[in-house]
């Protein structure tokens, strides 16, 4: 047993990365509990695992004492000289206590730790690999499906996809190669698991990524994204390359690099939108496909704007049940009030009639308060001559 105990070390150290060191550590830790169970000892017992012949021996450990209370956790001080006259009250001495059947159990335990180091090593190493993959994409085989989770083969291990998680109204079925975005990469008691996403925003990003050369490279960044996954999504995007177009670099020649995702996405819309530093310009691109007359921004709260647009744009700057201007106001992260030129005109026109109503209220207080004034002084004026009058009567 003892060679095919070295040899086993050796094998887990080389194939699993495990150390030999944490592993006869383990074991001995192991052997003791063992030892313990089997033969009802004390909690005096060491376990000594001979490294270079692969032996075990099993240690009762007692303590030095003038008066013994226990003989199995002591020894007197006349008995431990007679062994060895250096021996002073307080030192500890090993006796070797191994049994004759021990080899048996050693054998056992052995198996039972190196199983359980192996599944922690192999544990770990999948953790490490796919820790290195979160916040980042990966294609996975669907495999089954319960009330809760979709679960996705991505090699090594079962990563799990949950319904928020999901695109509304795509259907999986087993064998379907599917990409995901790893989200998270939990180490839990039953081993790494693996979260993944189709709706994450961050998604589109790494698709781009794959799909055009120019965002992988850094050529063209994305700035922003907006999505409601399934249905549509607006990109925001500039170049660093005054003399490449960013978006017609991600529509592709013929759209074919926007189709590509569209096609992996099961039809999700693609709405590819240049940034631009005024805010102004780059509000009036998020609201594509829609034409803008002029943007207003609110003196007092500088993230809130009305966005006037002609009266036939109205419709379809808002979108259907307002998914196009609630995804600008994501993209642009500004509170995006539209408008329609019509519109506009009346609250201009209603403004205007409101100061000239407050104008012409004001005038009419003015004027009264002259007329007021000017009574007052013609009573006083009066008041004087009747006055001097009868002074001088």
């Amino acid at each position: 047993m003892s060679k095919e105990m070295l040899n086993a070390l050796d094998t887990l150290e080389a194939e699993k990365g495990v150390s030999k060191a944490v592993v006869i550590e383990a074991l001995e830790a192991a052997l003791i509990s063992a030892y313990k169970r089997h033969y009802g000892q004390s909690q005096n017992v060491e376990v000594n695992f001979d490294e270079k012949k692969g032996d075990i021996t099993v240690y009762a450990v007692k303590e030095v004492t003038d008066e013994v209370m226990d003989s199995q956790l002591e020894i007197s001080l006349k008995d431990a000289t007679a062994i060895n006259p250096a021996y002073e009250v307080g030192d500890k001495i090993r006796f070797e206590v191994t049994p004759k059947d021990f080899g048996r159990i050693a054998a056992q335990t052995a198996k039972q730790v190196i199983l359980q180091r192996v599944r922690e090593a192999e544990r770990s190493i999948i953790y490490d690999e796919f820790s290195a993959y979160e916040n980042d994409i990966m294609q996975g085989v669907v495999e089954r499906q319960d009330r809760r989770y979709i679960y996705v083969n991505l090699g090594k291990i079962e990563a799990v996809l949950s319904k928020q998680d999901q695109i509304p109204n795509e259907h999986y079925q087993p064998h379907d190669r599917i990409k995901v975005y790893v989200t998270r990469v939990e180490n839990t008691s039953k081993g790494p698991q693996v979260f993944v996403s189709r709706t994450h925003p961050d998604l589109l990003r790494r698709l781009f990524e794959q799909e055009v050369p120019e965002i992988y490279d850094g050529t063209v960044e994305i700035l922003s994204i907006a999505r409601e996954a399934g249905d549509r999504a607006k990109i925001a995007v500039r170049s660093t390359d005054p003399d490449i177009d960013p978006v017609g670099t991600c529509v592709g020649p013929k759209g074919q690099r926007v189709q590509a995702l569209v096609n992996e996405l099961k039809g999700e819309n693609m709405d590819i939108v240049e940034w631009n530093e005024d805010p102004a310009i780059y509000i009036a691109n998020a609201l594509n496909p829609s034409e803008v007359s002029d943007v207003i921004f609110d003196m007092e709260n500088p993230k809130v704007c009305t966005v006037v647009v002609p009266d036939h744009q109205l419709s379809l700057a808002i979108g259907k049940r307002g998914q196009n201007a609630r995804l600008a106001a994501k993209l642009t992260a500004y509170k995006i009030d539209i408008k329609s030129e019509s519109d506009m005109e009346e609250f201009y026109a209603q403004l205007d009639e409101q100061e000239s109503s407050e104008v012409e209220e004001t005038e009419e207080i003015v004027d009264s308060s002259l007329e007021d004034e000017a009574n007052v002084s013609d009573e006083e004026v009066t008041f004087d001559e009747t006055d001097e009058s009868e002074t001088e009567s």
